[in-house]
């Protein structure tokens, strides 16, 4: 993803999901939406996205009224649209079905003016695997503290 400008990143789903795959899809968006993105008002924490009618779809994603957009503004919290080819939409449909995934969006970021949205198929860690990798980045700390000791 070259030439892309993150605006806003999930860093809680990396923590609380097993990432399995990744997927881009475009965003059907409202002007004053894309111009508080720009600025970088947006939240993801807590959103996720379903397939409703054979069209996927985000919720909970929170863009921030824009200052100078008054009437032309929308619902802060409103379902947006996710753009991806039909084949992809309904491989997604049958994995979060099936195996008990589901999508979370990862980060929102800008491509050649575009607004695009990294998804996640993931699958929900349990507390002891949550634990167990708070342990292990605990441990690579330690070790590379150590070893920064060792060489002066």
């Amino acid at each position: 993803m070259e030439n892309a400008k993150v605006v806003i990143e999930n860093r809680k789903a990396r923590h609380d999901y097993h990432i399995l795959e990744t997927y881009e899809a475009g965003m059907e968006l409202k002007g004053t939406e894309v111009k508080s993105l720009r600025s970088g008002k947006a939240n993801l924490k807590d959103s996720h996205a379903h397939v409703e009618n054979g069209e996927l779809y985000i919720f909970n994603m929170h863009i921030s009224p824009y200052e100078q957009g008054n009437r032309f503004n929308v619902d802060p919290v409103r379902r947006r649209k996710l753009l991806m080819h039909k084949k992809e939409i309904m491989r997604l449909l049958g994995k979060t079905k099936e195996k008990g995934l589901t999508l979370v969006p990862l980060r929102v970021y800008f491509t050649r003016g575009k607004v695009k949205i990294e998804l996640a198929l993931a699958q929900g860690k349990k507390l002891f695997d949550k634990r167990e990798a708070a342990a292990e980045k605990s441990a690579k700390r330690d070790i590379e503290i150590s070893l920064k000791e060792r060489m002066r």
